[in-house]
């Protein structure tokens, strides 16, 4: 089931009513027909977790790389948008870059036909692609995946079965991280006499 709105800054209150599933709500296909044939304008989207352990500069590179490779001779990157220091686990409304989209894309001027991302676990995690690409197709705008070699389309069972699968990996891997700064901050403490918190004990009871 789609996460609720907890914040009260939301960017959308049409994304809410979605969420909400509010009738009259369309999907639309991920090869939807533009009326304006030419190059696809694409805004690319990109986000990292940390500042401090990983270069922002690098890290947007090469996920734009990525997507500039899979939509090469469809469109171009009109618009770029970036969330640096903040989690996957995070829903799209709560990352300051990713609500822009979100907010933009509904508006008749929006500068871009389709959203493209250089990975999926950059974007989303476990069912968030659920959420965010319904209602980002439903307003006409396509979402373009390295992993699935172009746009999805959620009428299709193999892109489907792509996006759980991606879901729940991406989510094995937030996991994954936990178990190990848990296990690491745990052999501190025992091999190295430390206080969770980073405290040297001082040995007075």
């Amino acid at each position: 089931m789609p996460e609720s709105w907890t914040d009260s800054d939301r960017p959308d209150d049409l994304f809410t009513a979605w969420l909400d599933q509010t009738p009259g709500r369309t999907r639309g296909r991920g090869h939807q027909k533009r009326e304006d044939p030419g190059p696809i304008r694409f805004a690319f989207y990109g986000r990292m977790s940390t500042t401090g352990y990983q270069d922002p500069v690098s890290s947007r590179q090469w996920q734009c790389d990525n997507a500039v490779r899979l939509i090469a001779g469809y469109g171009v990157i009109v618009a770029e948008f970036f969330d640096a220091g903040y989690s996957r686990s995070l829903p799209w409304h709560q990352r300051p870059a990713a609500a822009k989209v979100l907010t933009e894309a509904v508006r008749g001027d929006r500068r871009f036909d389709a959203v493209v991302v250089g990975e999926y676990e950059r974007a989303f995690t476990a069912g968030q692609a659920y959420q965010v690409i319904p209602y980002l197709q439903g307003y006409g705008v396509a979402v373009w995946l390295p992993e699935a070699d172009g746009p999805i389309d959620l009428d299709e069972p193999a892109h489907q079965a792509l996006l759980t699968l991606l879901g729940h990996q991406s989510e094995r891997e937030v996991l994954r991280f936990r178990m190990r700064t848990t296990t690491a901050m745990r052999a501190q403490a025992r091999d190295q006499d430390r206080h969770l918190g980073g405290g040297r004990r001082t040995g007075i009871g």
